[in-house]
């Protein structure tokens, strides 16, 4: 995979989980139906967790739920590992 695409696929995973994750906000604040905290892990592994660890600050949505936001930022620590390791061999 190149690069390019890459950063792509990283900018529109992030944008959409982004958008997921306001939309689990405001549902919380309108006290509707809400997104599961298993889709929002599942988008934070499919590499949107930057979006959602930026999101957890600005909005100060799930940040106090330890068992949520633990997992999230274990995630968030994978995936630079991860970044690192990409940059190393390409």
């Amino acid at each position: 995979m190149s690069t390019s695409i890459f950063i792509f696929y990283l900018a529109a995973i992030n944008l959409i989980s982004g958008v997921i994750f306001v939309s689990d906000k405001k549902a919380a604040v309108r006290r509707h139906r809400r997104v599961s905290e298993i889709v929002l892990h599942i988008l934070e592994a499919l590499g949107g967790v930057f979006a959602i660890c930026f999101l957890m600050c600005v909005l100060r949505h799930k940040n106090r739920k330890f068992s949520y936001s633990g997992w999230t930022w274990l995630i968030l620590i994978w995936w630079i590992i991860m970044l690192y390791v990409f940059k190393m061999f390409f």
